[in-house]
């Protein structure tokens, strides 16, 4: 038997995206957002399959994920904040924890999630890779949401 390769695309029509952006940094995560929303344009996916749901910060997002993965009603989810470096030890806390929680809920519940957290040492360094990152995010999850529709039609 020959050995199979499974298509990677990044197709996105007839796909639901849920999108959770913290507020915590506006700027950025407008950034983030911008991207992500024209990633998943140029995909294919209509407006109209698109929600966002905005949480206070980036330890808030893994349980609106939770929640938007619960409803079964998304392909894929995209995680879109930032977290800057301060002086103290709380950037590694929010870091860690908030890439824990969304990790955690892609295994859960089986369902794609790009995460476009940030973790700059500064705002200019955030502000300078959000579009890019929110772009790429959702790009990641349009892809492997196709990736395990193909794993499991390889069946």
């Amino acid at each position: 038997m020959p050995v199979r390769h499974l298509p990677s695309t990044l197709r996105g029509e007839q796909r639901r995206v849920g999108i959770v952006l913290s507020r915590f940094n506006p700027a950025i995560g407008d950034g983030l957002l911008a991207g992500a929303l024209r990633a998943l344009a140029e995909a294919g996916v209509r407006d109209d399959d698109i929600v966002i749901a905005s949480v206070p910060g980036a330890l808030e997002t893994p349980l609106a994920l939770q929640s938007l993965a619960q409803s079964d009603g998304y392909d894929a989810l995209v995680a879109l904040g930032a977290v800057i470096r301060g002086e103290t030890y709380h950037f590694e806390v929010v870091a860690n924890e908030s890439a824990r929680g969304v990790s955690e809920v892609a295994l859960e519940f089986g369902i794609p999630v790009g995460n476009g957290i940030l973790t700059c040492e500064t705002d200019e360094q955030a502000l300078a890779r959000a579009d890019t990152k929110g772009y790429e995010a959702a790009q990641a999850a349009l892809e492997l949401a196709n990736l395990l529709d193909a794993i499991s039609d390889a069946d």
